[in-house]
């Protein structure tokens, strides 16, 4: 029993130790592979992101309340995505009720295309460019 458990706490510090290897391994990589002292790399902040170029304008820009629509529709139908492989796969497995989980799957997808047509005839789908040097109508 104690040599059980103890086999178990060293899979979860191998598993633990490498989640973290894996969060910040990027980040030693990086730090590794930086350039240090070059022209490229002089009189700028050091952030690992530099690329020695000179920034155009202000980070802090505004997007588009559209690009929010188009981020939450792709992650609705990611998620949905990732139901349905699953199914897909389990699908053929269990023969019993062949029609029923047809059916279900029908109507699952079904209800995810009235989203879209939903979303097409509120115009969500539309990206209509704003110029700001021109006053609004």
């Amino acid at each position: 029993m104690e040599q059980t458990l103890a086999i178990d706490l060293i899979y979860v510090m191998a598993y633990c130790l490498g989640g973290l290897g894996f969060a910040l391994g990027p980040f030693l990589v990086v730090w590794a592979l930086a350039l240090r002292g070059t022209r490229q790399y002089a009189n700028k902040n050091g952030q690992f992101i530099e690329c020695g170029m000179e920034p155009i304008g202000d980070a802090w820009i505004r997007y588009s309340a559209a690009y929010y629509l188009y981020a939450l529709v792709f992650v609705a139908f990611a998620v949905d995505v990732l139901f349905l492989i699953p199914v897909a796969l389990v699908y053929n497995r269990l023969p019993q009720y062949p029609v029923r989980d047809f059916v279900e799957v029908v109507m699952f997808v079904g209800i995810l295309s009235l989203v879209i047509v939903y979303a097409w005839k509120k115009g969500v789908f539309e990206w209509n460019r704003i110029n700001p040097t021109r006053p609004r109508s």
